[in-house]
């Protein structure tokens, strides 16, 4: 059983883990540096724990105990519990959902660990947003998709935005970090994978079309601004885009991530 620590202070070391969540450099560096990341809300901090990550602690408000009672039962870490408004001076943000766990990373694996057996893979390049990595992470796992990959570049998925935006998706899809950005897709090609670009390059087709009839496929997803770089769009087997009208060209690609992964899981 969790061991209950009522904090009044909130300068207290032992929160450290908590401070400043809303600084996203400073704890970017943080988390990598210490091996951590955190969990936010009931159902995240369940889904974590229950995925296999190993707590280093937990925070919450009084009203938020008895509905996790049964997850901190299953760990001896310290529960400091605080009142909500020490929370927000600790955290720097209202903690609405009133629960929140520090948990330790565990190494990332392979990419052939990653991709063994996966049919539908997710291939994000340079997407640097915390909320688009968390929404196309729950796209995913919505829509069956075995597997993310993610280039160098892109925004941590561990991060707690992310985390929280992808309802602990993220522990639920398998993910690692490419590393060979350049011939990432040729790469995916020779697995057998057939590697299809969302872009609005001139020979991009329907994404209907585009997927259809492919057994094992990567959709490939660009930044936010720019979309693909030159090398990605270039070298994936396939090139498609959203049919849209009213002289919109383009969807946020999380929202394009949804569509297309849709297309996927429902084709013929």
């Amino acid at each position: 059983m969790a061991e209950l620590i009522d904090v009044a202070d909130p300068d207290d070391p032992r929160l450290a883990d908590y401070r400043d969540l809303r600084d996203v450099r400073l704890r970017t560096h943080l988390e990598v540096e210490h091996g951590l990341f955190l969990a936010e809300g009931e159902k995240v901090v369940r889904r974590a724990v229950e995925a296999g990550h190993s707590p280093r602690s937990f925070l919450m408000a009084p009203r938020w105990l008895d509905g996790l009672a049964d997850v901190l039962a299953t760990t001896d870490r310290p529960c400091y519990v605080v009142s909500e408004d020490l929370a927000e001076q600790v955290t720097g943000f209202h903690v609405h959902r009133g629960a929140l766990a520090s948990l330790e990373r565990r190494p990332l694996p392979g990419l052939d660990e990653v991709l063994s057996g996966a049919a539908r893979v997710l291939v994000l390049e340079d997407v640097v947003d915390h909320t688009n990595v968390g929404a196309i992470f729950r796209c995913g796992a919505g829509f069956g998709f075995d597997a993310v990959l993610l280039a160098p570049r892109c925004a941590d998925p561990l991060y707690r935005r992310s985390v929280k935006v992808a309802m602990g998706a993220v522990f639920a899809v398998p993910w690692t970090r490419l590393p060979d950005w350049y011939d990432a897709l040729p790469d995916l090609s020779s697995r057998g994978f057939t590697t299809v670009a969302l872009t609005l390059a001139d020979d991009a087709v329907p994404i209907a079309d585009a997927v259809a009839g492919i057994d094992r496929v990567a959709l490939v997803l660009g930044s936010e601004g720019h979309g693909l770089t030159s090398r990605w769009e270039g070298s994936a087997d396939r090139r498609a885009t959203i049919p849209m009208r009213g002289g919109i060209d383009s969807l946020n690609v999380a929202a394009a991530a949804a569509v297309a992964c849709y297309v996927v899981a429902t084709r013929g």
